[in-house]
């Protein structure tokens, strides 16, 4: 059995306080608790501390200490589970505390996979060019997976992976010309699966761009013949001008669609 002498606040950290015992040898530093302990166990001077008491004191001092050092770590940004053991390990921190702060950090909602994981992917998605397979393997190995990962992976939606994949297409494409046409597609297709989108979404982009490119091609040649006809068709009166340049092009094997947006260019110009 000891007895408390002596109780105070150390100099560095006033949140930290020093307990003096005497265990009939006279007074002594014994051991050092945070505020939130020294209120738990009630301790002042004078307090008789046996054995048990005192192992009761110092492992509920090392919760405290390991939940401060996680509210700190998670102040930087959110975490999921697994990074705050594989943190606090690497403070010697023992697993039955760090369990004992893993449940406290659920309870005070400071911990939460599936939020962490959806605000993963929206950062991800909002920052980066990364695919989702990337971001995938990203969260597990932070430690989410199952239920939580799909969940997170639905924020990216097929729509979001296309668009974003289409502005890397481009980019590449632009910056790229000096292959033939059949290494850019494959090259294109190489730099999309590094970064993270599957196999479906690069389909339907390459897809997309060839009749984006077919489109432009069509476009063109119908320029070509739209101004020929044109130059034929100038002077006639505006309703008359636009009939015979509608027939024409037609007979050439152009859309109509094609051909009224040509004429609203040669209108505007």
């Amino acid at each position: 059995m000891a007895v408390i002498t002596k109780i105070t606040s150390q100099q560095k950290n006033s949140e930290r306080y020093n307990i003096y015992l005497d265990f009939g040898h006279g007074e002594q530093v014994a051991f050092s608790v945070d505020a939130d302990v020294l209120i738990k166990f009630n301790l002042k001077k004078g307090l008789e501390i046996d054995d048990l008491t005192l192992s009761e004191i110092e492992y509920s001092d090392e919760i405290s200490k390991a939940l401060n050092l996680s509210v700190k770590y998670l102040a930087r940004r959110m975490r999921s589970e697994h990074e705050i053991r594989a943190y606090l390990q690497t403070k010697d921190v023992n697993k039955p505390v760090i369990d004992e702060v893993v449940h406290k950090l659920y309870g005070l909602s400071y911990l939460n996979d599936e939020k962490f994981a959806k605000a993963y992917v929206r950062t991800q998605m909002k920052t980066t060019d990364k695919g989702p397979c990337i971001i995938s393997k990203e969260l597990k190995e932070k430690g989410v997976s199952g239920h939580h990962l799909y969940l997170a992976l639905d924020e990216f939606t097929t729509e979001v992976q296309i668009e974003k994949a289409t502005k890397l297409y481009h980019k590449f494409v632009e910056k790229n010309q000096q292959h033939s046409r059949k290494l850019l597609l494959l090259k294109v297709e190489q730099m999309l699966i590094r970064k993270g989108y599957s196999s479906e979404v690069i389909s339907i982009v390459n897809e997309e761009a060839m009749a984006e490119s077919e489109s432009e091609k069509e476009l063109e040649a119908l320029r070509i013949q739209g101004i020929k006809f044109h130059k034929r068709y100038s002077t006639l009166p505006s309703y008359e001008y636009e009939q015979k340049m509608k027939q024409a092009l037609f007979r050439k094997g152009f859309s109509i669609e094609l051909i009224n947006q040509l004429l609203k260019e040669l209108g505007s110009n």
